[in-house]
């Protein structure tokens, strides 16, 4: 069996490959998204088209309507139960029609992977200056390696039923010195991983955007992976973690 590999390209954008199936997460394929400037890692550059497009919920720095205007016609939209109408307001009715809605517990195939989507504990909204709203969620890949992609969520119930995982793609971070309800720090995504179990760990959703006016807090970039790859080593030593520099990639190999 060939390795399954993940490249992180910052944030919450990943590229998933499996089973000749190529995936894309929550992509923001841009410098800069709103107030939020790109300080860490280079501009994406994706070695081809992805087969679908995974987004874990609304916040325009997990949908950038932008990014997915880049995406060619062919290209699957998996999108939170709920997404239609923004998608169709903001990408037009085409975009919308080629939408995959899904809610925790649903499926989409392609090809030889399935693609479920799973909960999340995260608000689902746009913004306040929006009355779009959506489900959050996340999703677990499944062709030679099980894979999951949490989104952006805080701990929640059932983590420990998502296994079993050889990959897990954590939150652990966000693009502030703070950080709301409805997300991990390295200590709960620690505990994440200690509950779902999966063989393999990366952090992502830290170090990459930050806003403009805070530019010199250099030290919050690289912190939040670092203190969870710490965690982790206690919490669950049985998870392999790496932690990746965005455009760096990992493979897994699968033991099935």
């Amino acid at each position: 069996m060939s390795a399954v590999q993940v490249t992180w390209w910052g944030h919450s954008t990943a590229w998933i490959e499996d089973s000749g199936v190529r995936l894309l997460t929550d992509p923001v394929l841009r410098d800069r998204v709103a107030h939020l400037r790109r300080m860490r890692g280079p501009t994406p550059h994706l070695p081809g088209q992805p087969d679908a497009v995974l987004i874990s919920h609304l916040h325009a720095d997990h949908l950038d309507v932008a990014s997915l205007r880049r995406m060619p016609d062919r290209v699957a939209l998996v999108v939170p139960a709920g997404s239609r109408p923004f998608l169709r307001r903001r990408l037009g009715a085409p975009a919308a029609a080629r939408a995959v809605e899904l809610a925790p517990g649903e499926e989409y195939t392609i090809d030889s992977v399935t693609v479920r989507a799973v909960p999340a504990e995260h608000d689902g909204g746009r913004g306040p200056w929006s009355r779009h709203r959506a489900i959050a969620v996340g999703y677990t890949v499944h062709g030679r390696a099980n894979t999951w992609f949490a989104g952006d969520t805080g701990l929640f119930g059932g983590m420990a039923d998502l296994g079993p995982l050889d990959l897990a793609l954590i939150p652990v971070g966000g693009w502030g010195p703070t950080l709301g309800a409805g997300h991990l720090d390295p200590a709960q995504a620690a505990e994440a991983v200690r509950l779902a179990a999966p063989r393999h760990a990366v952090p992502v959703h830290f170090g990459t955007f930050w806003p403009a006016g805070l530019m010199f807090r250099r030290a919050m970039f690289h912190e939040p992976g670092r203190r969870f790859v710490d965690r982790a080593a206690t919490a669950a030593p049985g998870t392999r973690v790496t932690e990746l520099r965005p455009g760096e990639t990992l493979a897994v190999e699968p033991v099935r």
